[in-house]
């Protein structure tokens, strides 16, 4: 039997859900400007309630039934997506996809149902980005570098992990460049969420490596065609980056927390340990809000407080007395 979510939305309501559940996806995609993995995201999701609704009311949702969903029945899906495995945040996730669809509905005139208003999403751990130190950073850059197999890959990993640290970039967002967009000059335009773009700084020692990958590929390169390309020429996929990371983190000994998006984090970290200011540092990682970014200023204080004990005189003779 498929899992919840195996699905699609359309094969798991009546006709009135699965045109309005076609609708809302095709408005993600075209009005909100959802990207294709985010689309993907809120069908499995919506596939998943709707689907649970399938056995829980003992037939297909009916837009009679949504409209008269009882906050208990919201919380019984939850709490079933709990047994299925899935974590705080996933489920917070799959609560919003439905509230953004019932949003949809209510929108066009369709249904509403306030008993969605009152339920709560789970609480989710409060997380603390997790950034390299600067040494490992550029340790891990390093690395990336030199040759395992091929040289070309090698300096294409450089190049690609050289971009998420130097320029702040999503990894997502270096890999959607396209042949064009290289060689960089002094600054550069991104494409980020939502399809927002963002003008960030390109460091020399980023245009360097870039270079020496272009140098190195052995594809021509179409303008309009990716700047970075697997084995076989095809863009290249975020999990050979990720795989690659992992087998730097463990030559180096990193913790698993090093990952591809950890240099994120890093560039971020260390703009703000160096003095760089939080509004400044919202616009180059393309936040829609400052307190995404103001994460990094518990960060920062972490990183003062354990200074100010490793180094600080009267903090050692405290831990002497102690």
């Amino acid at each position: 039997m498929a899992g919840p979510g195996a699905l699609t939305p359309e094969f798991a309501g009546d006709a009135a859900v699965a045109a309005a559940a076609a609708d809302w996806l095709d408005w993600l995609r075209r009005e909100r400007r959802a990207s294709p993995h985010t689309v993907a995201a809120y069908r499995r999701d919506l596939g998943a309630f709707l689907m649970f609704l399938g056995e829980h009311l003992g037939g297909p949702a009916t837009m009679t039934s949504l409209a008269t969903l009882r906050a208990s029945d919201f919380r019984s899906y939850l709490v079933a997506r709990q047994g299925e495995g899935l974590v705080a945040a996933s489920r917070a996730r799959a609560l919003s996809t439905v509230r953004s669809f019932y949003r949809f509905l209510a929108r066009q005139g369709v249904i509403e149902n306030p008993a969605l208003a009152v339920v709560r999403a789970p609480k989710l751990p409060h997380a603390v980005p997790k950034p390299l130190t600067v040494t490992d950073a550029k340790a891990a850059l390093t690395m990336a570098g030199e040759p395992t197999g091929e040289p070309w890959i090698a300096a294409r990993d450089a190049a690609v992990l050289s971009l998420l640290y130097g320029c702040g970039l999503r990894i997502a967002e270096a890999l959607s460049l396209n042949r064009r967009a290289a060689p960089f000059g002094p600054t550069m335009i991104v494409t980020g969420k939502g399809n927002k773009q963002r003008m960030v700084p390109v460091l020399p020692v980023v245009k360097a490596a870039t270079e020496a990958y272009l140098l190195a590929v052995p594809f021509a390169l179409a303008a309009d065609g990716p700047l970075f390309v697997g084995a076989h020429g095809a863009r290249l996929r975020a999990e050979i980056v990720q795989a690659r990371m992992r087998a730097v983190r463990r030559a180096l000994g990193l913790p698993e927390t090093a990952t591809p998006h950890a240099l994120r984090h890093s560039f971020a970290t260390h703009l703000l340990a160096a003095g760089g200011d939080l509004r400044s540092i919202q616009e180059l990682l393309g936040h829609a809000s400052l307190s995404t970014t103001q994460r990094y200023t518990e960060v920062d204080s972490a990183s003062l407080l354990r200074t100010y004990d490793n180094a600080h005189p009267r903090a050692r003779m405290e831990k002497r007395r102690a």
